[in-house]
């Protein structure tokens, strides 16, 4: 199957039903109970800081394990995992005193251990093939708000360092063979342009053309991204990317996240995808929310028409993951909004010109 065959079939896959994405890799890289040598490999002994915690790093280190959890994702019922890609860029790996070199063999190898394993599950079971998304996460330096309270212009980073740092991602997620890509877990919606201007520039040049899926994420009770925005505006901010699908992941529970995806629903005329913790986490920053929990809350959703795609994020397991495949099994998916032409902007707050 070629790659755009694989598009094809995601596209007419989503048509027919709820697709299913894989759940948290923390939770299950933290239960391998791994220690510094296998973070540090052969490639990194002697490396100049330590890289426990590094779970990115293992695309290079100890690919058994990557292999592993998507195989384990993929049996639970999941029609699409991401590449474990989620920090590789040098912005997020410099607190690991690793360049772009290192994080474009990161974003490579994870891309071709995850098209390895989808390959051998599309081989055995074609009319119901599996995707991999390239994973293209978060920073932990934001172009939208300043890093010192004092100097409301303070940035630690320019808009083109961003730009070049996800540009050295996409390249080689696309080269290791991914489906599509996953910009998420999105708190500044100007970092996330400049991951899809580089999607788009790249294109431009030549690069496949792969779908995108854009996932922000609501962090509090405020409905609003931490850079400020609500969720029309952040949709308004981002719909000219022309994505696959939106949604929202992270923070919260599927309690919480309910009444955002509602109204994203509402206004985008494209897929909508939620992945949902498995509720708050407790004092000790664990996650009590059961796969039957979790699950049931989905179904509901699912049930009512709000979403084309589910999964979960922070906590949820291959045991969740299944109870939600299990509780969209055979409901039909949304069918996404319909709009009237407008000129529609986004600062904090929507605005719309008739």
């Amino acid at each position: 199957m070629t790659r755009q065959d694989r598009i094809a079939a995601l596209k007419a896959a989503a048509k027919e039903r709820i697709l299913i994405l894989d759940g948290s890799w923390g939770v299950m890289i933290q239960r391998k109970g791994l220690e510094e040598a296998d973070f540090l490999g052969e490639r990194f002994k002697g490396h100049n800081s330590q890289m426990k915690g590094n779970n990115d790093i293992l695309c290079l280190t100890r690919p058994d394990i990557v292999e592993e959890l998507h195989n384990a994702y993929f049996s639970a019922g999941a029609d699409i995992s991401e590449t474990n890609t989620f920090s590789s860029t040098w912005i997020a790996q410099a607190d690991y005193s690793l360049g772009d070199d290192v994080c474009r063999d990161i974003n490579l190898e994870g891309a071709r251990i995850g098209r390895r394993v989808a390959d051998e599950w599309n081989a055995k079971n074609p009319d119901r093939p599996k995707f991999i998304a390239g994973s293209i996460g978060p920073l932990n330096k934001m172009l939208s708000m300043s890093s010192d309270v004092n100097d409301p212009g303070a940035r630690e980073v320019t808009f083109d360092q961003v730009y070049e740092a996800y540009c050295t991602q996409i390249r080689a997620l696309n080269e290791g063979g991914v489906d599509l890509y996953l910009i998420e877990t999105i708190t500044d919606t100007l970092n996330c342009k400049a991951a899809i201007k580089a999607i788009q520039d790249l294109e431009a040049d030549g690069m496949d053309k792969l779908p995108i899926w854009i996932s922000g994420t609501i962090t509090d009770r405020s409905g609003r991204t931490l850079s400020g925005q609500t969720v029309e505006a952040f949709w308004n901010s981002v719909r000219h990317a022309k994505p696959f699908a939106v949604g929202f992941n992270c923070a919260l529970g599927a309690e919480l996240m309910r009444p955002h995806i509602v109204s994203l629903g509402k206004v985008a005329d494209t897929l909508i995808a939620a992945y949902p913790n498995a509720g708050l986490p407790n004092e000790m920053g664990q996650y009590d929310e059961s796969p039957e929990q979790t699950g049931g809350m989905l179904h509901g959703w699912a049930e009512e028409g709000l979403v084309n795609i589910l999964g979960g994020c922070c906590g949820t397991t291959p045991e969740h993951i299944a109870a939600i495949a299990q509780a969209a099994e055979g409901l039909p998916p949304r069918k996404p909004a319909s709009t009237t032409p407008a000129m529609r902007l986004a600062g904090l707050e929507p605005f719309e010109v008739a």
